[in-house]
């Protein structure tokens, strides 16, 4: 073990970077308050420096003050004499508690409890006794899995419901109780739940788009199926075959956008896209001449030709099996 000088290492990023030593062979120590009626004021907890401290773990242990509390600067140095920079297990004059992942680590670097100063190559009992051991960090990606089927994956969710302990506030308010098995009357304790609606979408969008917009999937789409008329303010053939399509679909519980505006036929298309609608059927005089419409399925961009007469039926067909 080799004392060094560390004077402008305050982060563990700034001791990896100046002394080019692999994160995975520094330690972060966090001062917390102990709780109350301890003999020490404070808890030192250490985590390797690449991994983060898990507060609920933390807030669990015995030593530990609930709810968690940082010590201040001002706490740190009235017990340790240095400052949160140079902070480390060798001669901590207060309980520690170690990481499972700090308990199998060797030649490590951490603060020497003086500022501006680190140990180098620290090793368990034989520089410093190895303190408790408990799961006080954030799993990351790679780690065994708890039921030893693996590793563990990470993923970035999205949260769509709520679930709210509202104990006995408003039940002690509004006197609601119920009996016992003891014949005696008790308060309820209460509890409520909520969904985010608005969530639910913002979760959808993110599983089903690509670089053009939306790709809606067919149970939730606000509109199943988009009719683009091209021309139908000058063509009265497709101005009657739209609204008749749009009824027929109607009819059949279909949920249709008609885009009766007078844009060019690009942004037509471009909107369509980027609304993301799952079926889209484009009217033109040139398809008709020869009694087709043409279809595309907006989730892989396939088009292809069909008769007016078989479109409607083709259309609850896709969208309703």
């Amino acid at each position: 073990m080799t004392l060094v000088d560390t004077p402008n290492a305050k982060t563990i990023a700034e001791l990896v970077e100046q002394f080019n030593l692999p994160i995975e062979k520094t330690v972060k120590t966090l001062l917390v308050k102990a709780v109350e009626g301890s003999s020490f004021p404070l808890v030192a907890l250490l985590v390797r420096g690449d991994h983060e401290l898990n507060e609920v773990k933390a807030e669990k242990l015995p030593q530990v003050a609930s709810p968690l509390t940082f010590a201040t600067e001002e706490e740190i140095r009235a017990v340790v004499k240095a400052g949160p920079g140079s902070l480390g297990p060798v001669n901590m004059p207060i309980p520690v508690v170690i990481d499972r992942t700090v308990a199998a680590m060797s030649d490590f670097a951490a603060g020497a409890n003086i500022d501006g100063k680190h140990y180098f190559g620290i090793n368990w009992d034989r520089d410093v006794a190895t303190p408790e051991v408990a799961d006080i960090r954030n799993v990351v990606a790679g780690d065994p899995s708890p039921d030893g089927q693996g590793t563990l994956l990470i993923k970035r969710g999205i949260e769509v419901g709520h679930i709210f302990q509202l104990g006995t506030k408003y039940s002690e308010a509004l006197k609601a109780s119920v009996q016992g098995e003891d014949g005696r009357n008790q308060i309820l304790t209460m509890g409520c739940y909520g969904i985010g609606v608005t969530r639910v979408v913002a979760a959808a969008i993110e599983q089903n788009y690509d670089e053009r917009g939306i790709v809606w999937p067919d149970a939730i789409a606000p509109f199943q199926v988009a009719i683009l008329p091209m021309n139908m303010h000058k063509s009265f053939r497709v101005q009657e075959l739209a609204e008749k399509l749009y009824s027929e679909l109607r009819a059949q519980g279909i949920e249709v956008l008609l885009d009766d505006r007078k844009e060019r036929p690009g942004v037509m298309f471009a909107d369509m896209e980027l609304i993301g609608i799952p079926h889209t059927i484009v009217l033109g005089d040139r398809n008709l001449d020869n009694d087709d419409i043409e279809y595309k399925y907006r989730r892989n961009g396939e088009k292809q030709l069909i008769k007016t007469g078989d479109i409607v039926e083709y259309l609850v067909k896709q969208i309703k099996g």
